[in-house]
């Protein structure tokens, strides 16, 4: 056998650029690192080794790198992703977030902490977490629950099963998400004879699972004998590639078709089936349609609370669930009828299996009224309005907006507020709310334009997630990568401080003049932006939101576009209920009244058929 003798850290960078897929190209696209002294010296070193080969971007913070990671594999559809390293200690648990984030959205993204000496004979090193009852623990024993596939490595031959093991849960679209080998700091610099066949190029295929037959023939029944169907389209459209295929099927049957946050712009909002968002942050137009459903058809979807209005929004009595999905962790949720297939196959053979059948076409008139009442709060604001809504600011992104705008966005405001009147053209819309993580949204606009470099970028945030994370703009500068940032400045948490109010609170904590300070607050986050070499400027109102939004396209670095809004006003049109538990016992009025209709809204919920 023909040897090549590496170190375990050159070993890893060396096999993961033959990683190649079926599309074309490498499967790991780049690292994002941030060294420290568990990873400068072996992974870093490695790293240059292939610096031509296998790019390596210097981030700000490590939970930001990971989101970009993370926010290009989801822009690519999961067919192409990125690799995350770190330092031990708090470089490391600096990560556990977005592991989070990867494993909730199903995403692919590896990542590779530094982890302590596996011979212990510094122990304690710097950075290191000591376990008083188990030798074995280390802090990275955090991303356990949070990693799809999680390996230690104590010995470089460990190396010649991770690293396939791990390239294997990646590119499963049942198993996909974050892959974490925590590389030992003293292994990593360890020489060892390698099996040059290890480094033969590898072509990753991505599988489409078939159904079982038996299942099949209950779902085609189940389709068979509805009278009013309708369709939940989740991620696992997107990513199956199968966008076509549920356009084909909705037209040839009439069905008509709602989106969750993950699925929404897999069908374009022109279509005359496409009904819209659905549930908590949905259209009246997809809600109508889905209480009166019989059948509630997911597909790629793990029915969050969030789309279902936490198990009340179906409320047909005879409704039944029948969820296609590859993973069958979800497509078994709620007695489900199950069918364990790949969304595309999935259509293509119920499709056949339904010949010419069609179903009661839904009535057109919904998606009419709700595109007038979403098209009234997108309106510019009336002369003399003092601060434009959040509604109005999305109206004004709109209207700028072109065939190549992709719409992005996370926590706060914006995912609910988009999700009910964002019109995206296919592939125009990219939210993270999963597990809606404030601070996703820079790093994760980036991330995006690595992965689609012709698409405009925008990102929608606001003062809050902005003040969570941003330093990834920096970055982007450094890198001469160019997306537009829509910074609206409601002064605090303005989503949540409406949720405190609707489920009667006193407002608290939320908004910044509602917080306990001693100097009050003042943020010029046009200069924080420019500061960092972003193009930052201030927009008075929504005519010059315009302007500015026209005059960012085709920039060479991020474009940072504040203007100030009014934290109160939402979208009251639309929507669902969601289960936000109100406190049983409380002396204030307003708390026992949101109680009572919380008990009574609690009757609806319908948890399992």
């Amino acid at each position: 056998m023909t040897t090549i003798r590496l170190t375990a850290a050159q070993a890893m960078m060396r096999w993961l650029t033959m990683q190649e897929t079926e599309d074309g190209g490498r499967f790991i696209e780049g690292v994002w690192a941030i060294f420290g002294h568990g990873n400068v010296a072996g992974i870093g070193e490695a790293l240059y080794a292939v610096r031509d080969t296998l790019p390596t971007w210097r981030g700000h913070n490590e939970q930001t790198m990971a989101h970009s990671a993370i926010a290009f594999a989801k822009a690519a559809k999961r067919r192409r992703a990125m690799a995350v390293t770190t330092s031990i200690g708090p470089g490391a648990l600096n990560m556990v977030t977005a592991a989070a984030l990867a494993h909730v959205n199903r995403l692919p993204v590896l990542l590779i902490p530094g982890d302590v000496f596996a011979n212990r004979a510094p122990d304690p090193v710097l950075q290191q977490i000591e376990v008083f009852g188990d030798g074995t623990v280390t802090a990275n024993d955090c991303f356990r629950p949070v990693s799809r596939y999680f390996d230690r490595i104590t010995r470089p031959e460990h190396l010649l099963t991770a690293l396939p093991r791990a390239l294997r849960v990646m590119t499963d679209p049942a198993g996909a998400g974050p892959v974490t080998l925590s590389f030992c700091q003293d292994v990593q610099a360890e020489a060892f004879d390698w099996p040059e066949s290890f480094f033969a190029p590898k072509i990753w295929r991505f599988r489409r699972p078939g159904a079982d037959a038996g299942e099949l023939a209950t779902a085609i029944a189940a389709i068979r004998a509805a009278r009013n169907p309708v369709i939940v389209a989740g991620g696992g459209v997107i990513y199956s590639l199968a966008e076509a295929e549920l356009a084909a099927f909705a037209s040839a049957h009439d069905i008509p078709v709602v989106e969750t946050q993950a699925g929404k712009s897999a069908l374009g909002h022109d279509h005359p089936l496409n009904f819209g968002p659905v549930g908590v942050t949905g259209a009246s137009s997809a809600n109508l349609v889905c209480e009166s459903a019989d059948l509630v058809i997911g597909i790629g979807t793990r029915f969050q609370d969030f789309t279902t209005g936490s198990w009340s929004l179906f409320k047909n009595p005879a409704r039944k669930l029948l969820s296609i999905n590859v993973q069958a962790h979800d497509a078994f949720k709620h007695g489900a009828i199950s069918l364990v297939c790949d969304a595309k196959i999935a259509l293509q053979a119920i499709g056949k299996a339904l010949g010419e059948q069609k179903f009661k076409a839904p009535d057109a008139g919904l998606r009419r009224d709700w595109f007038a009442a979403a098209a009234a709060v997108k309106a510019p604001p009336a002369q003399g309005n003092a601060l434009p809504t959040d509604m109005q600011v999305i109206g004004a992104v709109q209207r700028a907006a072109g065939p190549k705008t992709l719409v992005m966005g996370a926590a706060g405001t914006m995912p609910g507020e988009l999700h009910k009147l964002w019109d995206a053209a296919p592939g125009g819309y990219h939210m993270e709310y999963g597990f809606s993580c404030m601070g996703y949204e820079i790093a994760g606009a980036l991330g995006i334009k690595m992965a689609r470099p012709g698409a405009e970028v925008i990102c929608m945030l606001g003062d809050g997630s902005y003040m969570m994370a941003n330093s990834e703009l920096a970055s982007a500068v450094m890198m001469g990568i160019g997306f537009t940032v829509v910074l609206t400045d409601n002064r605090g948490y303005g989503c949540i401080d409406r949720l405190q109010r609707g489920t009667g609170g006193a407002p608290f904590n939320n908004l910044l003049d509602q917080s306990h300070h001693v100097n009050p607050p003042a943020i010029d986050f046009v200069a924080h932006a420019a500061s960092m070499g972003a193009r930052a400027v201030k927009a008075k109102d929504i005519q010059s939101l315009e302007a500015e939004l026209a005059a960012a396209k085709g920039a060479d670095r991020p474009v940072v576009i504040v203007i100030d809004t009014d934290p109160v006003p939402f979208t009251e049109a639309g929507g669902s209920w969601w289960d936000v538990a109100v406190p049983a016992v409380s002396t204030r009025p307003a708390v026992q009244t949101a109680r009572a209709a919380y008990e009574t809204a609690l009757k609806a919920q319908r948890l399992a058929d």
